[in-house]
């Protein structure tokens, strides 16, 4: 049979990422971004090979952006397209794997939208534009929750009446589920370790950052809940907050919920505390030049990322590595260091000049001899979003 080529799909509210990838070439064959969709500044744009282009969609829709992405995906696919693969932020109870996509999936999709009014309507969006685009083709959908569907009950529950659980399914999800999944899987091949009988920590690390414990291949815990904001600091969110920070601010400044999910989801995390930015790569210039805000958002970051690992390590029998990844996880020497330097129980140590490499894609270990395995694995859940499609097409 020869190597088959799968789309895959991330849709946000106003963008479209996607990806051509080929199961036997490690690079994507196509990818890109449709983002502004919906407004006079609507664009699309792609990378085929080494060329890169661009088109103006002057207010297109997402199913305008996925009409002019057809004809550019078959050329590339030499008219061999064998599915598609959506990202889908939330899964709740129902998924606990990837599925192929009805008229059942979908309701089910749609009734978890409570659970993820940001994401799920916009996954939907391009759901549904494809499949009148291309209906002929099988069609899944991953999604970020359902690697945690493994958490047992003590894990997942949270210490509220248990009719808000039953009736309105109000426990903890967690998401970057697909991520956690690769770079536990990479890290067990890079070690050469078997994923079913390993235990590992995983801190994905970008705008958005999730901490992870999994074990023989299953998530047993990981630091995000009912939504994206519980855990970690991160770029705009500003992870774990006193539960009663609500009351205390609709009391005091006559906040609405509105304002202060806003202000927590849009307002917070690194930004907030820099007053400068919620990129890692500025916060870091600033703090090298001085800057008091920079200095103190990398110092709660880390911190605080730490204070998860340690918490997340009570999930494992046993610690066979540290794994960072995600835009920061990948790319930031001084993220690592910092965060070890907290973690001084674990016995963990960094090589200097392996963590200094370790960047752009650079992939390995940057742990001392001796020392417990700390891994930088570069994530590439677009490639795990066509393999699932890829399992599902194989039954």
């Amino acid at each position: 049979m020869p190597a088959r080529n799968i789309l895959v799909i991330n849709c946000g509210s106003s963008s479209i990422k996607f990806a051509l990838i080929n199961e036997a070439q490690p690079d994507f064959i196509l990818s890109g971004l449709a983002e502004r969709l919906g407004s006079p500044e609507a664009v699309l744009h792609w990378q085929h090979a080494d060329n890169k282009d661009s088109l103006l969609l002057q207010g297109g829709d997402h199913r305008a952006a996925l009409a002019q992405l057809l004809p550019l995906v078959q050329s590339a696919a030499g008219g061999q397209l064998h599915g598609i693969g959506h990202r889908v932020v939330h899964g709740g109870e129902q998924f606990t794997s990837a599925c192929l996509i009805d008229p059942l999936s979908l309701l089910a999709i749609r009734a978890t939208a409570p659970l993820a009014p940001l994401h799920n309507p916009a996954n939907l969006l391009g759901i549904e534009a494809a499949l009148k685009l291309f209906p002929e083709l099988p069609q899944v959908a991953v999604f970020d929750t359902a690697f945690h569907q493994s958490l047992p009950e003590h894990a997942f529950r949270y210490a509220v009446p248990e009719a808000l659980y039953r009736e309105h399914g109000v426990r903890r999800y967690g998401f970057h589920g697909t991520s956690h999944r690769f770079v536990s899987q990479r890290a067990a091949e890079m070690s050469g370790l078997d994923f079913a009988d390993s235990s590992w920590l995983s801190a994905h690390l970008g705008n958005g950052c999730s901490t992870c414990a999994i074990v023989n291949g299953q998530s047993r815990d990981t630091s995000m809940g009912l939504t994206p904001l519980e855990g970690l600091v991160m770029g705009t969110r500003s992870g774990d907050v006193d539960p009663n920070l609500h009351g205390h601010l609709a009391r005091t400044l006559g906040w609405s919920l509105e304002r202060i999910d806003s202000l927590l989801n849009k307002e917070s995390g690194l930004l907030g505390l820099s007053g400068l930015s919620n990129d890692m790569r500025s916060l870091e210039q600033a703090r090298a030049e001085g800057h008091a805000g920079a200095t103190l958002a990398i110092e709660v970051f880390c911190y605080r990322l730490a204070k998860s690992l340690a918490a997340m390590s009570c999930a494992l029998p046993r610690l066979d590595g540290l794994i960072f990844t995600g835009g920061i996880g990948e790319n930031s020497p001084l993220i690592r260091s910092k965060t070890l330097a907290h973690l001084r129980l674990f016995n963990l140590a960094l090589d200097e000049t392996a963590n200094a490499a370790c960047i752009r894609g650079a992939a390995g270990p940057i742990h001392s001899p001796g020392s417990p395995r700390v891994l930088v694995v570069p994530t590439n859940e677009e490639r795990q979003i066509a393999l699932d499609t890829l399992a599902l097409l194989n039954e």
